[in-house]
């Protein structure tokens, strides 16, 4: 993508719809997994931060510390949401890179 696409698609409104559309395609299509306690928890989640699946190890299910629970998964959630993020910084980074100006 070069300067003149770029100033193309600001002139044309269908053509920086189709990038939004393209982009966020992209974002739901990454799939990460979070995970705590050594993999007693894990979280899968996209792009977007919508959480796909969680998986609980019957080790993990404890109904007198229902507490370490909360925490395996609040934990899980986060490293989820942190590996989302990265996987999105590297997208971003990658399309800014074709970009005249911001390539390495």
């Amino acid at each position: 993508m070069d300067l003149n696409d770029v100033m193309k698609m600001l002139k044309d409104p269908q053509a920086l719809q189709k990038q939004a559309t393209e982009a966020q395609a992209r974002m739901a299509a990454i799939s990460v997994v979070g995970s705590s306690g050594g993999g007693m928890v894990r979280i899968t989640m996209n792009g977007t931060m919508d959480m796909l699946a969680i998986e609980i190890a019957p080790e993990a299910i404890d109904p007198e510390d229902s507490g370490m629970l909360q925490d395996l998964i609040k934990a899980a959630h986060n490293d989820a949401v942190a590996r989302a993020r990265e996987a999105l910084q590297t997208d971003v980074a990658r399309t800014m890179g074709s970009l005249p100006g911001f390539g390495a």
